[in-house]
């Protein structure tokens, strides 16, 4: 007797095994490209239309860097704060935040009733210490004959000595505010001092305003001298030990990558914080006007040179996010093998893992194409 199969379950047979057959290519697929090696075959046509060509690992002196980031600084000694050292109200200024200045230049006028007083409380201890200094040689000239006691003249050397002292003092304060007491008379008291720059810089802050009273510990200005400002790079601990004195570094901002400042390590701080990371302070080598304290920098620390195992460039291709080369098994049979990379110099690379491929005939010059050949197979 013939059996019969329905319509209906053959219709099933048939598209649960166009199912499981999408379902072992869907898995093949998978472990394919799980799969650290993948394998691609060729034609000696196909090998002669990819142009292949091969080479094996080279030894090269190699310049390796690290990346870093940061900001410029200004050290402390280059800070300049400027008060005024009595208090006093501020008559003028011209000074503006960016401002240059030279050494010597006036950059502010005080004014206050205390000035007027100290002058004058030099040029009158000046007046009693000239007349005392008479009667001292008056008082020694009557020793000399008996015509005076000892006490008598003991009084007036103490007095003297104490004027003298006084006289010293009053004028070390007119020195604080500007005034040479030397030049000062009767006829030359001023309610109005001077304030001078010591250094040549420019104007980094403004804190008064004209008329606005201030204290002698109170700020007027906040000046930079820039001869030595410093570029602050932070370094993670990783990298610490590649850092050394006198390493050379090349600097650049986000807004014109291209323009490199050279720059030198000075100093290393030996504390490291809780992210893990240090300050490294650089000296730059001519420093640009352009270059503003607070403003953030890349640089790239050069290291010691080394050799290592290097390949060309266009033996890598990039795959799925990762790195490759082909490798030649045999005539026509290449396999795909992941690569770790180390520093790039011209047009080589350092290989990391180096030792995977020691001895090993490596695509130089058509690995593009062989790349191609996979995705294409991946594809269908």
């Amino acid at each position: 007797m013939k059996s019969i199969i329905p319509i209906s379950y053959f219709m099933l047979i048939v598209c649960s095994s166009c199912s499981n057959k999408q379902n072992v290519e869907k898995e093949n697929k998978e472990i394919n490209a799980n799969n650290a090696t993948i394998e691609v075959l060729l034609s000696e046509a196909q090998e002669k239309q990819a142009s292949i060509s091969t080479t094996t690992l080279q030894q090269q002196s190699m310049e390796s860097t690290i990346q870093l980031n940061g900001r410029i600084d200004v050290p402390p000694q280059n800070l300049v704060s400027v008060s005024a050292p009595l208090g006093g109200y501020l008559k003028s200024t011209k000074l503006l935040p960016g401002m240059h200045i030279s050494k010597g230049e006036v950059i502010a006028v005080m004014q206050d009733q205390q000035y007027i007083q100290l002058q004058q409380d030099y040029l009158l201890t000046q007046s009693k210490l000239h007349f005392a200094e008479i009667e001292l040689s008056r008082q020694n000239s009557l020793a000399a004959t008996q015509s005076t006691s000892d006490k008598q003249v003991q009084a007036i050397q103490a007095e003297v000595a104490q004027l003298k002292i006084n006289a010293i003092a009053l004028a070390e304060k007119l020195k604080l505010i500007n005034i040479n007491p030397t030049k000062l008379a009767t006829g030359n008291i001023s309610k109005e001092i001077n304030i001078y720059s010591n250094i040549d810089g420019y104007v980094n802050k403004v804190h008064v305003n004209i008329g606005k009273y201030v204290n002698a510990s109170d700020e007027l200005f906040e000046l930079i001298n820039p001869t030595d400002i410093h570029l602050n790079l932070k370094v993670f601990e990783k990298d610490i030990p590649n850092i050394f004195i006198g390493q050379k570094v090349a600097a650049y901002t986000n807004n014109d990558p291209q323009k490199k400042y050279a720059c030198e390590v000075i100093l290393i701080n030996k504390n490291v914080n809780e992210q893990g990371v240090t300050e490294v302070h650089c000296h730059f080598e001519n420093y640009s006007k352009l270059l503003l304290p607070g403003m953030y920098m890349n640089a790239i620390a050069k290291l010691n040179s080394k050799n290592s195992n290097v390949l060309t460039a266009s033996s890598i291709v990039r795959f799925e996010g990762k790195d490759y080369v082909f490798v030649k098994e045999a005539k026509g049979k290449y396999s795909m093998q992941q690569v770790e990379l180390g520093t790039k110099q011209n047009d080589f690379v350092a290989i990391v893992n180096a030792n995977n491929f020691m001895g090993k005939t490596i695509v130089n010059n058509g690995a593009y194409a062989l790349l191609m050949k996979i995705k294409n197979v991946e594809e269908d």
